[in-house]
C-alpha cells in the first residue's frame, strides 16, 4: 500500500530507534554526543524519554583523529544507560531521605515507639505528618506539624510525653 507523502515511508520503520554516530535512542532513553562548551572535547547528554533535562551530562572520548567525538555503539549506549538510571536511581533515594524520617524511642515499660515524619513538600501549603507505632505497627497518633519540624529521639521523646499533642 502506498501512501500520497513520497518522502514518508510506509512501513512502520520510521518508528525505528535512531542509532547514529552522535545520537542514539532506545531503552527509554536518548544520548547526544555534544560539544562541550567548557573545552575542546565532547560531552554526552542522556535524556530519559519524556523528561525535558538531562539525567547525566558527562564527558565523551574523542576519536582516533582527536578532532571529532568517538561514534556511539550499543555497548557504549547500554552502559550510558545504565549509568543514568543509576543516577536517576540515587537521586530518587536521597528525596525519599529527606522527605522521609523516623526515630525509635524506649518507653518506661521497656517497649519501644516508632515515630515517623513524612514531609509532603506541596508548592501551596506544604507539611509534614508525625507518626506513633507501636511495635506492631498500629497507630499511636498522628499529627500535622510545619515541614520544618526537626525529628530526633529528644523531639520524638517530648512529643510521647507530652500526650501526643502537636508540638509547638
Amino acid at each position: 500500500m502506498s501512501n500520497d507523502f513520497p518522502d514518508v515511508p510506509d512501513t512502520p520503520e520510521d518508528d525505528a530507534p535512531i542509532q547514529e554516530p552522535r545520537l542514539w535512542q532506545g531503552n527509554g532513553w536518548t544520548a547526544r554526543v555534544i560539544k562541550n562548551d567548557d573545552d575542546e572535547g565532547w560531552a554526552v547528554a542522556m535524556v530519559k524519554d519524556g523528561e525535558p533535562e538531562p539525567a547525566l551530562v558527562g564527558p565523551w572520548t574523542m576519536g582516533r583523529d582527536k578532532k571529532n567525538p568517538k561514534p556511539l555503539d550499543v555497548n557504549a549506549f547500554n552502559t550510558l544507560v545504565k549509568t543514568a538510571n543509576e543516577v536517576i536511581r540515587r537521586h530518587e533515594q536521597q528525596l525519599h531521605a529527606q522527605l522521609h524520617k523516623n526515630v525509635f524511642v524506649n518507653t518506661d515499660d521497656g517497649g519501644q515507639v516508632k515515630v515517623t515524619l513524612d514531609i509532603v513538600p506541596d508548592e501551596d501549603d506544604p507539611y509534614a505528618i508525625l507518626a506513633a507505632f507501636d511495635p506492631y505497627g498500629e497507630e499511636l497518633a498522628k499529627v500535622r506539624v510545619a515541614p520544618t519540624f526537626k525529628l530526633s529521639v529528644t523531639s520524638a521523646t517530648t512529643w510521647i510525653d507530652n500526650g501526643y499533642r502537636k508540638p509547638q
